[in-house]
C-alpha cells in the first residue's frame, strides 16, 4: 500500500514540475515584457498598427502560433538588406506591381471593432516588443504560403503552422540575435518617458 501511495506521489509530483516547466516555457516565449499600448511612443503605436493589421488579414482566423509566425516573418525581413527598415514599408513593399502580402493589394475591410482584430493586436504588440528574446516559431522564415496553393517555390521549407508553410532561401543567415541597428534603434526610444506622453 505504502509503495502505491508513492508511486501516486511522484506521479503528482512530475505533473506539477511539467506543468510549471511548461508555464515558463510559455512566459519565456511570448511574455518577456507586458507592455500596453498607450505606453508606446507614436512612431511605436504606428509600427504595431501595421503588423496588427499584417496579422489580422494574413492569419486572422488562424491559432495564436499561426499569428506569431506571420508576425515572426513580418519582422524577420527587416534584417535583411533586401527589404525595408520598418514594419509599414515590409507590409506594403510591392516588388514589380505584386504585393509582397496579398491583401494589401485587394480591396479589404478592416474591423478594429472585433474579437479577431483584438487579437491580432495583442500578438502584434508581443512580438514588436520581444522579437529579439522569442523563439522563431517559423525557424527563420522569410516566406510563406497557404497550404491550397503550390506556387513551386525553390526554397528550403521550414515548417507548417496552421494553414501556411514556410520557407527560408539555402543558406540564408536567419540569425535574428543581430538585427539592423535601426531595430535596436527602435526599441531603445519604444518607451514613453514615466511621466506622460502621446496617447493617441
Amino acid at each position: 500500500m505504502r509503495v502505491y501511495v508513492k508511486i501516486l506521489l511522484i506521479i503528482a509530483a512530475m505533473v506539477v514540475m511539467t506543468g510549471v516547466a511548461t508555464a515558463l516555457h510559455t512566459d519565456n516565449q511570448y511574455k518577456l515584457f507586458d507592455v500596453k499600448y498607450y505606453q508606446l511612443t507614436k512612431d511605436a503605436k504606428s509600427q504595431v498598427d501595421c503588423l496588427a493589421e499584417n496579422i489580422y488579414h494574413e492569419a486572422g482566423y488562424e491559432p495564436e502560433e499561426g499569428k506569431v509566425a506571420v508576425a515572426m516573418v513580418t519582422l524577420n525581413r527587416l534584417n535583411d538588406p533586401r527589404y525595408p527598415k520598418d514594419i509599414c514599408s515590409v507590409v506594403k513593399q510591392r516588388t514589380h506591381s505584386i504585393c509582397q502580402f496579398s491583401w494589401f493589394c485587394m480591396p479589404v475591410h478592416l474591423n478594429k471593432e472585433n474579437k479577431v482584430y483584438e487579437q491580432a493586436m495583442d500578438v502584434a504588440l508581443r512580438v514588436y516588443v520581444n522579437y529579439e528574446k522569442m523563439s522563431d516559431v517559423t525557424l527563420g522564415a522569410l516566406y510563406y504560403h497557404a497550404d491550397y496553393v503550390n506556387p513551386r517555390w525553390k526554397l528550403v521549407k521550414t515548417t507548417t503552422i496552421g494553414r501556411h508553410i514556410f520557407y527560408k532561401e539555402g543558406g540564408h543567415n536567419d540569425d535574428k540575435t543581430k538585427p539592423a541597428v535601426e531595430r535596436r534603434n527602435q526599441l531603445e526610444a519604444l518607451f514613453l518617458s514615466a511621466d506622460g506622453g502621446d496617447n493617441t
